[in-house]
């Protein structure tokens, strides 16, 4: 499922001041950085100190004139109060940003997670579908092969930029977890050859692009950035698809045999002033 067009921002790669002075922008030779950052209110220092509404729309209102985006939503269940998912090309900014809504009064960190954004490694190369329309192309000459070519070329470079430089839209929900494939003498991804893992993930990857349109999902690596491997979002309009996609993947062999699972958070999304009243700042 396609995250949304994008494109880097020409302002990402400006120098940023923070309250340290300045620092160079930490740009990623491929993808994004994103955070997911995760709040609790404490109404009680948030009333005596006011303002703090109006501080966190201010920092991501900032956020986004410089080229990145978030998603501010109001979490349900006692896990959090606020989400905010930030993302974008530089990890400076998007580190000033986590700097400056921690220190708003009243709002105090539940939990966090660090990713960047990337392709699947299991994506159909051009040598694989060049061999598979010259065996299953029904009679296809080198032209008519060519000419589908391009048209794969074109659909695989917008899969590319929507990966790495997702354009988010505002559904109404946003569900995230970290996950990781299991590493278990029975069960260790690792230990498969690629092949058997492209197989899986091929199925794994039909059950997902069976909900598109109703769930739009964001997979986010998190190799040497946080405790788990991999980060997913989810953004849907109708809570019963979130339940439904998860449910039906629990199945699939990848889910069911390979990959362990962390906690989930689940948030409405809203403009950045309604999520934070919702979540108790006012």
């Amino acid at each position: 499922m396609n995250a949304g067009t994008g494109g880097a921002p020409e302002s990402g790669g400006r120098d940023r001041p923070t309250s340290l002075g300045r620092m160079d922008a930490v740009t990623p030779s491929e993808g994004w950085g994103v955070l997911h950052l995760y709040y609790t209110v404490d109404r009680e220092r948030a009333a005596a100190e006011p303002g703090a509404a109006k501080r966190v729309v201010e920092a991501v209102e900032g956020l986004e004139r410089d080229g990145h985006q978030a998603l501010v939503s109001a979490a349900l269940g006692h896990k959090a109060d606020l989400g905010i998912m930030a993302l974008g090309p530089d990890l400076a900014r998007l580190q000033a940003f986590q700097a400056e809504v921690a220190a708003i009064p009243g709002l105090r960190p539940a939990s966090s997670f660090v990713s960047l954004t990337e392709t699947s490694e299991y994506t159909t190369t051009e040598e694989q579908e060049r061999e598979r329309l010259a065996q299953h192309g029904e009679g296809l000459d080198e032209a008519a092969i060519e000419a589908r070519l391009d048209a794969w070329r074109a659909r695989m470079a917008k899969y590319r930029e929507d990966k790495l430089h997702p354009r988010l839209p505002r559904k109404k929900l946003i569900c995230f977890y970290p996950m990781a494939k299991r590493r278990t003498n029975k069960a260790n991804w690792y230990t498969l050859p690629f092949d058997e893992r492209r197989r899986l993930m091929g199925g794994h990857a039909r059950v997902g692009m069976s909900y598109s349109g109703r769930v739009l999902q964001l997979i986010t690596s998190s190799f040497a950035f946080d405790d788990w491997e991999w980060g997913v979002t989810l953004l849907a309009d109708d809570p019963a698809a979130l339940k439904e996609i998860l449910y039906e993947m629990r199945f699939d062999e990848v889910s069911a045999v390979y990959s362990d699972f962390g906690p989930f958070i689940v948030g409405l999304l809203a403009e950045p002033a309604e999520a934070v009243r919702r979540a108790g700042l006012t």
